[in-house]
């Protein structure tokens, strides 16, 4: 498929809301696998050295 101008590459044959809204709601949800993980990881790691401190205060 070729297009004659970016503007027509975007307009996808008047597809483009469609796609791109897919293209970005997909892009969206894997960054949020990514992100969400690495997240809860840091939290996790975070409470179990609080935690760590106060069992070695007593």
């Amino acid at each position: 498929m070729s297009f004659a101008s970016f503007s027509e590459f975007l307009a996808m044959g008047s597809h483009g809301p469609y796609v791109w809204s897919a293209y970005g709601i997909s892009f969206l949800v894997v960054l949020l696998n990514v992100a969400l993980p690495l997240l809860a990881r840091r939290r996790y790691l975070q409470e179990e050295a609080r935690r760590l401190r106060r069992e070695g205060a007593q």
